[in-house]
């Protein structure tokens, strides 16, 4: 079966390309003051008055601290994918290449939490974490999550990550542990965002009219959710800036829209081809600026 063809190469992949944070990654060594910790043009002010007046040491330590905010909703997203990961794992055949490979995931994503964790120590940044009542309602999601609405938001918060890493692990001007946890992250979870596609795209289609409705609004409303909190408004007063101020002129800003809407062009374009994204879901992914 295809499935099985799949989970296979997969794990083949998982077995020749991992790594070991402990390892492969040099936390002694220094980080830099000057480095940017993603590029400049991803942070939330730039572009805005407010972050002409900002100085150098401000910007640096915005962008550290926005990295911190979206590690923090990674790693809080990632333990739950793990449990999801978990409960789609037991219903399986624990002799069937897709329920080994689930489980392969789940150390995948052990490690990433676990290198996560290393770096918000390393940058001497809080773990943020998303606003409790979004926390409550992923207490919610992830107990009931199946199928495409278990898959497809995952897709949502990987691979708008995944583009934002790709671009900063290429950038000179940004923080050398940055880019190697990004390079890390990057190569593990090509294998996990190819595993999710062909789930969404295998399982979708079959369902009746009712429950693809339930799927696509349950998928933008996750979606929406997860990114709609990568930013905590905490940030802002890390930098030394007021956040009544800075809030308000990071959510208005037209060139972080654009961003947003470039991070997650790849996986929209996907879940528009499958057919999950319907006219009465659009509202939602514009209202985070997805589309």
């Amino acid at each position: 079966m295809a499935r099985e063809a799949t989970a296979t190469r997969l794990l083949n992949s998982s077995a020749r390309n991992s790594y070991d944070p402990d390892i492969d990654i040099d936390w002694d060594a220094p980080v830099p003051d000057d480095k940017m910790y993603m590029p400049a043009e991803h942070v939330s002010l730039y572009g805005t008055a407010l972050w002409e007046r900002m100085t150098p040491e401000q910007r640096v330590t915005l962008s550290k601290h926005e990295l911190a905010s979206i590690i923090g909703t990674g790693l809080w997203f990632e333990i739950i994918l793990m449990q999801m990961l978990a409960r789609h794992a037991f219903r399986l055949d624990p002799r069937d290449p897709d329920a080994r490979y689930a489980l392969t995931e789940i150390g995948d994503e052990t490690r990433h939490v676990l290198m996560f964790g290393r770096s918000l120590e390393a940058f001497g940044c809080p773990a943020y974490r998303p606003p409790a009542v979004i926390d409550a309602l992923a207490r919610v999601y992830k107990a009931l999550a199946w199928g495409p609405h278990l898959f497809a938001p995952v897709l949502v918060a990987e691979e708008t990550l995944d583009r934002f890493q790709r671009a900063a692990m290429i950038d000179e001007s940004v923080q050398p542990l940055t880019r190697m946890v990004n390079r890390i992250h990057v190569t593990e979870e090509a294998r996990h965002v190819r595993f999710a596609r062909e789930e969404v795209a295998r399982v979708f289609p079959r369902l009746s009219p009712a429950a693809k409705a339930y799927h696509q609004l349950m998928t933008a409303l996750v979606s929406a959710a997860v990114v709609s909190v990568f930013i905590s408004k905490d940030v802002y007063a890390a930098a030394g800036l007021d956040p009544e101020e800075a809030v308000p002129v990071a959510r208005k800003n037209p060139h972080r829209h654009q961003h947003v809407r470039w991070m997650g062009e790849k996986i929209m374009g996907f879940l528009d081809d499958q057919g999950m994204v319907p006219w009465f879901t659009k509202p939602i992914y514009r209202a985070v600026h997805l589309l």
